[in-house]
């Protein structure tokens, strides 16, 4: 047990770690989809479902891991991902977002977190336990997507390994402007670690090997499964108020340690900061994490658990889930950053 958990800290902390010095923000690329027309976040997205799915349907294939496929609500899941996706709008963070900003002292990350795993323990465990089991048995449909179409997986995963690779070439194969920026402070392993930031593209790769060891480690113990936030975010809620030791399990200890490689990334780079935002931003970072925590429930995941590891494992639940969380995103982007604009004076 200990080596289990030991090894779910070691994988957070590294992608703590690599989140804060990538500024790998999933929220912030889905709105500058639409706000800026900058999809590079979004094809790091895909570098890294890609590197994870060649992994994980490897070690299927091998009979070391059972994927685990299950039946799923369509229309609640599409109900759940755009509120999720309008809420990680207003919370500025999704579920993982949420946790390693709150690692670099943002007191509306905190905030959002609270209220984000509340709200996900009251959906899972609490009153709102039986609303979510009832819509989760309307319009269900098979999962695989392989099967659903008939083909291999794969087929799927060449076809999103071809897409992958046309947008990084035509990405990286454009021009550039160099911007001026100020020389180094450190040398060394100091520098790389600390002060030099990371292309998102490269810290994508990281991320889908360290989504792929997830699943690698958990098969050791038995289990099929991957990445997971909402879950033990919940977790954490109700062991504070059970105190049932059983709810400590390794995404307990992944969550926490991706506060904690962000805390380390912040602090080593000297941009931790306890920062308490205006009482606009409070609000919103209530209400986005109070909607967080349903639209992550009645989606079965959330930007982590459905957007970067089902969708690995090429489940119709995840790519559906992926694209209605960008439209909320899209939508809320809308009301709080264009419409605004638009208004007379």
């Amino acid at each position: 047990m200990f080596w289990s958990f030991l090894s779910a800290l070691i994988i957070g902390g590294l992608l703590g770690f690599i989140f804060q010095r990538s500024r790998f923000c999933l929220t912030g690329g889905f709105r500058d989809m639409y706000l800026l027309k900058n999809n590079r976040m979004f094809y790091a997205l895909l570098i890294a479902i890609s590197v994870q799915s060649i992994g994980v349907v490897s070690l299927m294939e091998l009979g070391y891991i059972t994927l685990p496929y299950k039946d799923f609500s369509l229309p609640t899941t599409i109900i759940g991902s755009l509120i999720f996706g309008m809420s990680i709008i207003l919370a500025s963070g999704c579920a993982t977002g949420t946790w390693y900003h709150a690692g670099e002292g943002l007191i509306s990350a905190w905030i959002a977190l609270l209220m984000y795993m509340i709200s996900a323990a009251a959906m899972r465990f609490g009153a709102l336990s039986d609303f979510t089991k009832s819509m989760m048995q309307y319009g269900k449909i098979e999962e695989n997507l392989a099967v659903l179409l008939n083909i291999s997986i794969w087929w799927l995963i060449g076809i999103l390994i071809t897409i992958t690779g046309f947008l990084v070439y035509r990405t990286l194969s454009k021009p550039t402007l160099k911007v001026a920026s100020l020389p180094p402070k450190w040398t060394g392993i100091r520098h790389y670690l600390f002060e030099k930031r990371y292309h998102p593209f490269f810290a994508a790769v990281l991320i889908g090997l360290l989504a792929f060891a997830a699943w690698g480690v958990n098969a050791l113990y038995g289990k099929s499964a991957g990445l997971g936030i909402t879950g033990p975010s919940a977790n954490i809620i109700r062991y504070t108020v059970t105190g049932d030791a059983k709810l400590i399990n390794w995404g307990v200890f992944l969550v926490l340690g991706i506060m904690l490689g962000s805390y380390i990334a912040a602090k080593g780079s000297k941009e931790f900061k306890w920062r308490m935002p205006d009482l606009a931003t409070c609000r919103n970072s209530v209400i986005g994490g109070l909607l967080m925590g349903i639209g992550a429930s009645l989606a079965g995941g959330c930007t982590i658990g459905n957007g970067l590891t089902a969708t690995a494992i090429m489940s119709a639940k995840g790519w559906i889930s992926l694209f209605f969380i960008m439209l909320g995103v899209w939508i809320m982007t809308y009301f709080i950053h264009i419409r605004p604009t638009k208004q007379p004076q």
